[in-house]
């Protein structure tokens, strides 16, 4: 059976010393807790070493917000899978909508940093959504298609089977909009059978498909009920470790 995910993306929030005490009041939180769903935080690149190495990561996964479309070289400021992974990091959130809108991150690109990823033990979370002219237009079911398609359809189903989606409805993220639980259904319902026409049922039925726009505790439980969703990318709730333990909970 797929996993139960609640994922925080921290974003480029928190400094180093601020991140590890989230981080270590999480796992404290956590510690005794009897949980529902895998729990993974996204932090910031130079967050990950300390993070990984002061919680318990058989019960908190980490995760890399981003990885470079390169193995190594001379690519000033960049991270590679390898590194990420180096780190004790075992996730790597890749295609995010400020991704693609602020750096212009092409489906090619987003390509290549899978299977980089991958390849470095590292499971994606791969974010596909569209903005709010292609929701009100209707064209948004062949966006995300067109997203899935053609970033990960050229892997194997092994590979494929590795990989963690997360719709984010651009237009829901940070502004206070979510998309109902029957909007979300509908979406991931979608995805799921696009998944299982390229890949088969089982595949499909064994994919994590989580939910990423303006989730919180007061409609978690909502959106969690859906058959078709199976955990949420969590943004602003990620940083407080109540609100995010409540949306955890909601399993």
């Amino acid at each position: 059976m797929r996993k139960n995910i609640v994922a925080g993306n921290w974003k480029m929030n928190k400094n180093l010393q601020e991140g590890l005490a989230l981080a270590t009041e999480l796992n404290e939180v956590l510690a005794g807790a009897e949980l529902k769903c895998d729990v993974v935080i996204g932090t910031p690149f130079i967050h990950l070493a300390s993070v990984a190495a002061a919680i318990d990561t058989t019960k908190i996964g980490v995760a890399a917000q981003n990885c470079a479309n390169h193995e190594s070289g001379a690519y000033t400021g960049e991270i590679s899978a390898s590194m990420v992974k180096s780190t004790g990091a075992n996730y790597v959130i890749l295609g995010h909508s400020e991704r693609r809108a602020y750096y212009g991150e092409t489906a090619e690109l987003l390509k290549t940093k899978t299977e980089l990823a991958l390849a470095n033990g590292l499971t994606p979370i791969f974010c596909i959504g569209e903005v709010l002219e292609e929701r009100e237009s209707g064209v948004f079911f062949d966006i995300v298609k067109g997203q899935i398609v053609d970033s990960l359809f050229e892997l194997s189903v092994e590979d494929f089977g590795k990989i963690v989606l997360a719709y984010e409805p651009v237009w829901a993220i940070g502004t206070g909009k979510t998309a109902s639980a029957a909007q979300a259904q509908e979406i991931h319902a979608f995805i799921r059978a696009t998944v299982a026409a390229k890949y088969g049922e089982a595949v499909a039925q064994n994919t994590s498909i989580l939910y990423g726009g303006s989730c919180n505790a007061g409609n978690a439980k909502e959106l969690f009920a859906n058959p078709d969703v199976d955990g949420g990318l969590i943004g602003g709730a990620a940083l407080k470790v109540a609100d995010f333990k409540a949306i955890i909970d909601a399993f």
